[in-house]
């Protein structure tokens, strides 16, 4: 039987998974023993771990590297790359929003607005979508920022509690989406490996089920 190989990415939904996939019988021995490995395996259960960035997990899963991969819905939604969604697994939960200074509710300009964020694709995709012309400004660091300092007249991040926006001023605008982790499976792999990867779909889905 051919050795499933699932991609995860670091930090707390490694954490989760971990869990999840003791819970449903996965020795993940290797993965908490890391070392300086870059394959981490359960022989009895032909599974391998491999641990990436989250944009990694996408192009990993896309090109058939690994079958599986776990990562957040926003980095489904800003990459855009081509697989099977599978499970939503319910953790991470959050939303992409649109924030800004309160005063952006009064914006009557006829310039076009400016929308700072990490996530040009979604940004740009919503407000496409909603018939309004914006220019998108890419941000790698605190787009906080950007508004305060007047680069732009408002952001598109993730919120999770929203402390940082009030923090600094910022009040949610509009609400996008919901995102929270996500199980993805490689097409090739899901018709090839159908019985194998199904019950191992199954096994996470009863899982998720039974913990909320």
């Amino acid at each position: 039987m051919k050795s499933l190989r699932i991609a995860l990415t670091k930090g707390r939904l490694e954490n989760y998974a971990i869990t999840m996939f003791e819970s449903i019988g996965i020795d993940c021995t290797e993965l908490k023993d890391k070392g300086r490995k870059l394959i981490f395996k359960d022989r009895g259960n032909n599974i391998e771990f491999v641990l990436v960035k989250s944009t990694d997990v996408l192009t990993y899963v896309e090109h058939g590297a690994a079958d599986i991969g776990i990562v957040g819905k926003d980095t489904l939604l800003e990459q855009g790359k081509t697989f099977y969604e599978v499970v939503d697994l319910k953790v991470g939960k959050c939303s992409f929003s649109v924030a800004a200074l309160p005063e952006y509710r009064n914006y009557e300009g006829f310039n076009r607005k400016k929308i700072a964020t990490k996530y040009p694709n979604v940004a740009g995709n919503y407000f496409r979508n909603k018939g309004e012309d914006v220019e998108i400004i890419k941000i790698e660091g605190s787009v906080e920022l950007s508004p305060i300092l007047g680069l732009s007249d408002a952001i598109v991040d993730i919120v999770e509690t929203g402390e940082t926006l009030r923090q600094n001023g910022l009040i949610i605008i509009e609400k996008i989406c919901d995102i929270s982790a996500r199980m993805i499976v490689n097409r090739a792999s899901m018709k090839i490996y159908k019985d194998q990867i199904g019950k191992l779909i199954e096994k996470v889905q009863n899982y998720v089920d039974e913990n909320q």
